[in-house]
């Protein structure tokens, strides 16, 4: 027998014994049926799957499967998958749900801990987008997102769809080493606030080999979030990929290390963008950012550090953002934009963005608006390779009427 051989045999005994010890908890033997809300059933299985002493999978199998809410929670004592195979439908009512917490299905607290499956987060939102007013009226509905992962660890989701959430799609909070691969959302350009992930409080997230298609930010990076990777994703339609928006609360913490990589961005009102608020209390840093080898398909606003951030008028302008940009690097960015600003540059006049590098950018415009140019405010970017169009270059002086 050769030692090849030898190793073969040991690593298939190996992978059988693990196979053996795999315990999987299937929601129908908790009593889920098609035709009946499977919260408790869920429920039920996931506390025997966490309480299990070696690794362990819940499974919802193939088939359609109605879910009021749930929330599933920690401490696991060994790793835990939860294997989604079929599609799961949200209550079109957020109201019918027991719990107003403001998130579907929420999971909390866990180490080792896997989602995958191939399966559908419905959360038929259609209904709901109508009521999405709350930027206007204070006794809004709260409406619920798809999916909340907080305080979860060396974990990964793989493998499923969030579609049509009513709110955000993913909040990612309070994680770490946590990798969202071949991770699809699905939802109309016209959904209001859907955002596809938002990250904050959270450090060492990796988005890659993902399809992100929705109403608002396909990914949005809030406070506190270090070492982020994107990579790999496609994004539209959308608002692109937005560090921000920050500054409104004293509260807020950081933001350090984001890496955006290979990414194509189609149709979106955004490619890359930072946002931060102006009379804002806030005096956080936002650094060490790298964005590269990106493909913009008839974007709007391709690269953009908006400063002077202030939708629906809800601040006012006279008071410079207090937050410190520094150290971003944009390189190998190239398409075409629906915008005749194809870069955008407005940084706080307190605080001027430092250590702003540029590479190479080429970007096209076709329409009619005018010739493609730039706007730089308070920032005074390195400039190697070359940019298409010019980049922070003064347009020429108006001539007097004689």
């Amino acid at each position: 027998m050769t030692p090849t051989f030898k190793i073969l045999i040991v690593l298939s005994s190996l992978a059988c014994i693990a196979n053996a010890q795999q315990k999987v908890f299937d929601v129908t033997t908790f009593g889920a049926k098609q035709n009946a809300d499977i919260s408790q059933a869920l429920l039920s299985a996931w506390k025997e799957a966490c309480a299990s002493p070696t690794p362990s999978t819940v499974l919802i199998p193939k088939g359609t499967w109605s879910l009021k809410q749930a929330k599933l929670v920690g401490p696991n004592k060994a790793p835990v998958e939860l294997r989604v195979e079929g599609i799961l439908k949200a209550p079109l009512d957020p109201t019918q749900m027991p719990n107003k917490q403001g998130e579907w299905v929420t999971i909390n607290y866990l180490d080792n801990f896997t989602l995958s499956g191939g399966g559908v987060f419905d959360g038929q939102g259609h209904e709901a987008w109508k009521r999405n007013d709350c930027h206007k009226n204070t006794n809004c509905v709260k409406l619920p997102l798809n999916l909340s992962f907080n305080f979860i660890t060396n974990s990964t989701i793989r493998d499923v769809t969030t579609k049509d959430s009513k709110n955000f799609h993913v909040n990612v909070i309070g994680c770490y080493n946590v990798t969202f691969l071949r991770f699809t959302v699905s939802a109309p350009g016209d959904s209001p606030n859907t955002d596809g992930l938002h990250i904050a409080r959270s450090k060492k997230i990796n988005v890659t080999d993902s399809v992100i298609k929705t109403g608002d930010d396909c990914v949005s990076i809030g406070d506190g979030t270090e070492q982020l990777h994107i990579e790999n994703v496609v994004c539209g339609p959308g608002h692109g990929i937005s560090v921000g928006s920050l500054g409104r609360s004293t509260t807020e913490q950081d933001v350090i290390g984001i890496y955006v990589k290979n990414c194509t961005f189609i149709g979106t009102q955004n490619g890359v963008r930072i946002k931060t608020w102006p009379s804002a209390p806030a005096t956080l840093k936002v650094t060490d950012l790298q964005f590269e080898d990106l493909i913009m398909d008839k974007v709007t606003y391709p690269i953009v550090i908006d400063q002077e951030y202030c939708p629906y008028n809800l601040c006012k302008l006279d008071s410079p953002s207090l937050i410190k940009i520094s150290n971003v690097k944009l390189d190998k960015i190239r398409g075409t934009t629906s915008d005749p600003v194809a870069v955008t540059f407005v940084c706080s006049k307190t605080k001027p963005c430092e250590n702003v590098q540029v590479g190479d950018i080429n970007l096209t415009y076709n329409g009619t608006l005018g010739p493609i140019t730039t706007k730089c405010n308070n920032v005074k970017p390195s400039l190697t390779g070359k940019q298409n169009p010019p980049l922070c270059v003064p347009a020429p002086a108006s001539k007097q009427s004689a």
